[in-house]
């Protein structure tokens, strides 16, 4: 007696994609873990530490201290009037943030492939998981910035938020957008290039100096060779950082050009870098 049915199977895991899937309806099914993995992140990457969530506020605190000392005390970097110390500090902190994704999510294959080789999921949910929780992180930072902020107008200096700041939102999306894209490409490549994991690290903090985190846009205007000047003022990180100062230290310089150039390359950013992990997540079990 043959037996039939009508069943069909609610997923189908399978090799075969289409040349371009973002997979964001899976990924919302997935919601739920998703949001475990950044949980684990948030309680787990200070535990058994001494000081615990203080490495929040020590590492932006001293990073903005030597910048003053060695870029501005030394260096005589001049920072439209604001103090050099809050003018670093809220540099750092914007630039930590895609520090910090850029970095971690550079390493989602090699470091997860335990797990990745046991039990399926969207393995994007990994490098989503790792941006959400950074920004604790970022807002923690963020509020210490305002707490200086705070003193300094308390103490006489003449600070004046920007109209714009109702940007604000959609710049800190686009350092999400930006880290997470070049994370994911990558992290794609190291699967099969173990040197690009050196090799980021490295050059992270070489970007961070085209980035016009420790000095303005018009300082690199003013010393820096033209052509230096120029990769400077267009690389997207200098505008989200110039934006970042522009608008809760109005000063600075902001263009609807940079803001519409940055936004529109960090999306496209993101999509290439989704696509291409989502196609390398397929294979990299037979290379890592």
């Amino acid at each position: 007696m043959k037996t039939t049915t009508n069943d069909s199977w609610l997923y189908t895991i399978s090799s075969k994609r289409k040349l371009i899937d973002f997979n964001f309806k899976e990924i919302w099914r997935y919601r739920d873990l998703l949001l475990l993995f950044v949980k684990r992140d948030i309680v787990t990457v200070y535990k058994q530490t001494i000081l615990g969530p203080l490495w929040y506020l020590i590492q932006p605190l001293f990073t903005s201290i030597i910048f003053t000392l060695v870029f501005n005390n030394l260096g005589n970097i001049q920072t439209g009037g604001i103090d050099p110390f809050l003018f670093n500090l809220a540099g750092i902190t914007a630039w930590n943030y895609f520090r910090e994704c850029l970095n971690k999510t550079s390493s989602t294959f090699t470091s997860n492939k335990a797990i990745f080789g046991k039990v399926y999921f969207p393995r994007v949910i990994m490098p989503l998981s790792i941006t959400i929780s950074n920004l604790l992180k970022f807002v923690i930072q963020l509020i210490i910035f305002l707490v200086f902020l705070c003193y300094f107008w308390y103490q006489g200096m003449d600070i004046s938020f920007n109209p714009k700041l109702f940007l604000f939102p959609v710049y800190v999306i686009m350092m999400a957008l930006l880290g997470l894209g070049l994370g994911m490409i990558i992290s794609s490549m190291t699967t099969k290039y173990r040197d690009l994991t050196i090799l980021v690290g490295f050059a992270v903090q070489l970007l961070m100096y085209v980035s016009a985190v420790p000095y303005p846009v018009s300082e690199a205007k003013a010393k820096f060779p033209e052509k230096v000047a120029i990769l400077v003022e267009y690389n997207p990180l200098t505008q989200i950082i110039e934006g970042f100062r522009f608008m809760l230290l109005n000063t600075g310089t902001f263009t609807w050009f940079g803001f519409i150039y940055t936004f529109v390359l960090s999306i496209v950013l993101f999509l290439i870098g989704l696509v291409i992990f989502n196609r390398t997540e397929k294979s990299f079990i037979d290379t890592v």
